[in-house]
């Protein structure tokens, strides 16, 4: 029987991939993580056909997970789904390893469609992506600075553009609200920005954040 895990901080929204997942495919086993640790755990104790997880996870993120997740079980393909922009995200999502990139916006037909052309060892992104990549393969453009940002500090640069708080931000990644400040602080620097507003002006011109 197919095996896939879920991993996502919120349970309405592993609830509703399960039931897109089983109509779907059909009769399937399902796993379910709340976080990076347990996500571990699971795969830890037995094996899986796919993995599917948020970007945006307490603690360490989806991003840090990908690289756990080649370490422990490097066959195991895994789909991230995420609410962030695509245009930037799913690049680093897979360049860290990642089998595809699923927008949470999309539709429940995309997904499974998604799934099963990961599950058959290939590669998804969407077809807009995949255009965007053909265009900028075709006229390269010198590296903006949000490029340069470590992935945590990506994070942390799309939730302070989309108007979320250092406290909001500090509960979301499981991490002091101290060290939130300091990635922001190295995040303007690294941008030569001054402030949040000059942020979020440059994340919404560069499609970071809708």
């Amino acid at each position: 029987m197919l095996k896939i895990l879920l991993v996502d901080d919120q349970e309405l929204i592993r609830a509703g991939l399960k039931q897109l997942l089983q109509a779907g495919l059909g009769k399937i086993t399902i796993g379910e993580g709340r976080n990076a640790a347990e996500a571990l755990t699971h795969v830890q104790q037995q094996q899986w056909d796919l993995a599917i997880t948020d970007v945006t996870l307490p603690g360490r993120s989806g991003l840090d997970l990908l690289t756990e997740f080649r370490n422990v079980c490097p066959r195991m393909p895994v789909l991230v789904l995420s609410v962030l922009s695509e245009d930037e995200i799913a690049v680093r999502v897979l360049k860290a390893g990642a089998a595809g990139f699923v927008h949470k916006e999309t539709s429940g037909e995309e997904l499974v469609n998604a799934v099963k052309k990961v599950l058959a060892g290939g590669k998804y992104i969407s077809q807009s992506l995949a255009e965007k990549l053909a265009m900028q393969i075709a006229s390269p453009l010198a590296d903006d600075p949000h490029k340069k940002l470590s992935d945590r500090e990506y994070l942390v640069l799309t939730m302070l553009s989309s108007g979320k708080t250092l406290t909001q931000i500090a509960k979301i990644l499981s991490l002091s609200i101290k060290t939130i400040s300091t990635y922001r602080s190295r995040v303007l620097q690294k941008m030569h920005l001054a402030n949040n507003a000059e942020l979020t002006r440059y994340a919404l011109k560069h499609g970071l954040v809708e």
